[in-house]
C-alpha cells in the first residue's frame, strides 16, 4: 500500500515538471547612452572671478547705467556754465543824408550828410555768489559830418560803461542757477548710487547662476552614478537568477529602476542646457560668439564653512552701505533744495543797481569861419580846450584819465501782491519732503527684512547643508549594508534598490544645499551690500 502511493507520487511530481512552463526570458540589458548635448562642441573651465569680470564687460543695463553716471556729469559742467561769461559785439557803418530846411541848419545846399563807424565789444554775465550779475562794454566810433557848425571833424567820441545789479532780498542766498548747479551735482552721487546698485544686482545674479550651473553639472554625475549602481545591481541580480539563486521578476525590478534613474539622467541633462546658457547669456557679448558652443565647467569650490554675522552688525552696514537708502538720501536732499528754491521765489525782490560810466572825445579841429548871421546873433565861439584836439587816440586817454566820469546807484523793487503761485510750489515741495522721508522708512523697514532674511537662510542653508552631508554619508553606509546583507541571503532586492533610490535622493539633496548655501551667502552679500567689498570690484565714483 505504501509502495503504490510512492509511485503515485513520484508519477504527478514528473507529470507536473513535465507540464511546467518555460522560465520567461531576462529582458535585454539597456545600457545608459546619453547623447550629445545640442550645440555643444568642445569644453572650457571657468571660475568665478571670471565670471564676474565679463559680466561687467559685456552687461548692457551697466553699461546704460555708466552712460548715465557720465551724463550726470557732463550735467554740473552744463550747470557751471551758466556762469561763464559772454562776449559779444556791436559794430555797424552809417551813412546819413538828412534833409535842412533851416538857416542854421549847418548845410547851403539843404542837405547834411553824415557817416559814422562804430564798435562796441561787451562782457557779459553772473556773479556766481550772491547771485549778481555784471555788464562791461566799451564804445568807440568815428564820425564825420558836412555840417559848417562843428568843431571837431572827424570826431572820436568812446565811452566805458559799467553796469552792476545785485540782488539784495530775493535771489541773495540762492537762486536758480546755484539751485541747478546743486542739483546737478546731487544727481551724480544719486547716479553713481544707481550704478552701485547695478553692479551689486548683477554681480549676485551672476554668482548665483555660477553655482546652479556647479549644481546642474553635480545633479547630472549623481543620475549618472545612479545609472550605474542600478546596472551593477542588475548584472549581479542576471548572474544569480542563471544560478536559481533569485527570480527574473527581480530583473525586472532593478531593469525598471535603470529606466527611473535614466529619465532622471535626460532631465539633469536638460537642466545642466538650461543653467549653462542663462550664464551664457549674461557673460557673453553677442550672439555670434563662439562660447556659445562650449561646455563651460565651474571649477571653483563653494565656501563651505561661511560666517552667519550677527544681526545687529549686518544691519549697521547695511544703512551705510545699501545704495537705495543712499538714493533716498539724496532725493530728500534735492527736495530740500526745491523747497528752498520755492521759498526764495516767494520773496519780493529787491536789487542794488549801479551804473559806472566814463567818456571821452577828440578830433580833428575845423577853423571857424564866422558869418555875418553868427555875428549878429553873438554866435562867435572861442578857442576848444586842449583835451579835445587829437585823434583816437586822444579820445582814449579822456576816458583813461576819467575826465566826464557817470556814476549811478538805485534800488528796483519789485513786490508781488498775495503771489499764490509761489506759496503753492513752496506747500507742494513741504509735501513732497514728507513723502519722501515716509518712502525712506518704508525703504529702511524693507532693509530690516531684507537682511534678517538673508542672515535667516544662510544660517539655515549652512545648516541643511552639514545636515545633508551627513544624511548622504548614512544614506551610503545604509546601501553598503544593505548589499552586505543581500549577498549573505538575509535581504531582498526590493529593499536593496530601496536603499540605492534613498542614496541618490540624499546626494541631489546635498549638491542642492550645497548650491543653496553659495546662493545665500552671495544674497547675504547683497542684503548688507558687501558684494563688491567681498569680490573686490572697484566701482570708481564718477567726478
Amino acid at each position: 500500500m505504501i509502495l503504490r502511493l510512492g509511485l503515485l507520487v513520484l508519477l504527478g511530481v514528473n507529470i507536473w515538471a513535465q507540464n511546467e512552463p518555460a522560465p520567461p526570458e531576462l529582458p535585454a540589458l539597456r545600457p545608459l547612452e546619453i547623447p550629445a548635448r545640442t550645440g555643444i562642441t568642445g569644453e572650457a573651465n571657468i571660475t568665478l572671478e571670471e565670471v564676474i569680470q565679463r559680466v561687467l564687460n559685456n552687461d548692457r543695463d551697466l553699461e546704460v547705467a555708466r552712460i548715465s553716471a557720465r551724463e550726470a556729469v557732463l550735467n554740473v559742467t552744463g550747470a557751471k556754465g551758466y556762469y561763464d561769461p559772454v562776449v559779444g559785439l556791436n559794430s555797424f557803418r552809417l551813412r546819413s543824408v538828412t534833409p535842412v530846411a533851416s538857416l542854421i541848419g549847418g548845410s547851403a545846399s539843404g542837405k547834411l550828410t553824415q557817416k559814422e563807424l562804430l564798435a562796441d565789444p561787451q562782457l557779459s554775465g553772473l556773479f556766481p555768489w550772491l547771485g549778481g550779475s555784471y555788464s562791461l562794454d566799451f564804445s568807440s566810433a568815428r564820425q564825420s559830418t558836412d555840417s559848417t557848425f562843428v568843431t571837431l571833424n572827424p570826431q572820436f567820441p568812446a565811452s566805458v560803461n559799467l553796469n552792476l545789479t545785485q540782488p539784495l532780498w530775493r535771489g541773495l542766498n540762492f537762486d536758480q542757477n546755484r539751485y541747478r548747479l546743486q542739483v546737478a551735482r546731487k544727481n551724480v552721487s544719486l547716479s553713481n548710487e544707481q550704478l552701485r546698485q547695478r553692479v551689486i544686482e548683477i554681480v549676485t545674479q551672476a554668482i548665483q547662476a555660477y553655482w546652479e550651473l556647479d549644481y546642474a553639472y553635480q545633479n547630472l554625475k549623481v543620475q549618472i552614478e545612479a545609472v550605474r549602481l542600478a546596472e551593477q545591481q542588475d548584472l549581479s541580480n542576471r548572474r544569480q537568477v542563471k544560478q536559481g539563486l533569485l527570480a527574473p521578476v527581480d530583473v525586472i525590478q532593478t531593469q525598471t529602476q535603470i529606466s527611473t534613474f535614466q529619465q532622471n539622467v535626460f532631465l539633469a541633462q536638460q537642466g545642466l542646457t538650461r543653467a549653462e546658457n542663462v550664464l551664457k547669456q549674461m557673460i557673453l557679448p553677442v550672439r555670434e560668439a563662439a562660447d556659445w558652443n562650449l561646455a563651460l565647467v565651474p571649477v571653483t569650490e563653494t565656501n563651505l564653512t561661511p560666517e552667519v554675522p550677527q544681526i545687529g552688525e549686518a544691519m549697521k552696514t547695511a544703512l551705510k552701505e545699501r545704495p537705495e537708502i543712499a538714493e533716498s538720501k539724496v532725493n530728500i536732499d534735492i527736495n530740500r533744495l526745491d523747497l528752498r528754491l520755492n521759498r526764495e521765489e516767494a520773496k519780493p525782490q529787491i536789487n542794488a543797481v549801479a551804473k559806472l560810466g566814463v567818456q571821452g572825445l577828440s578830433g580833428h579841429e575845423i577853423p571857424f569861419v564866422a558869418s555875418p548871421l553868427l555875428t549878429e546873433l553873438g554866435l562867435t565861439p572861442g578857442a576848444l580846450p586842449t583835451i579835445f584836439p587829437g585823434g583816437y587816440t586822444q579820445s582814449l586817454n579822456n576816458v583813461a584819465n576819467g575826465i566826464f566820469p557817470t556814476v549811478q546807484v538805485g534800488v528796483q523793487m519789485s513786490l508781488p501782491v498775495r503771489n499764490r503761485t509761489a506759496t503753492a510750489q513752496v506747500a507742494i515741495a513741504a509735501a513732497e519732503g514728507k513723502r519722501l522721508a515716509a518712502q525712506q522708512q518704508a525703504v529702511e523697514m524693507a532693509v530690516e527684512a531684507d537682511v534678517r532674511n538673508a542672515i535667516q537662510t544662510l544660517a539655515a542653508a549652512r545648516a541643511r547643508f552639514e545636515s545633508a552631508r551627513a544624511a548622504s554619508q548614512f544614506a551610503d553606509e545604509q546601501y553598503k549594508s544593505e548589499q552586505r546583507q543581500f549577498q549573505t541571503g538575509t535581504s531582498s532586492v526590493f529593499l536593496v534598490l530601496q536603499r540605492q533610490t534613498d542614496l541618490i535622493s540624499a546626494r541631489s539633496r546635498e549638491i542642492r544645499a550645497k548650491a543653496d548655501l553659495g546662493n545665500a551667502e552671495a544674497d547675504l552679500d547683497r542684503a548688507t551690500a558687501q558684494t563688491l567689498n567681498t569680490q573686490k570690484i572697484d566701482v570708481a565714483p564718477t567726478r
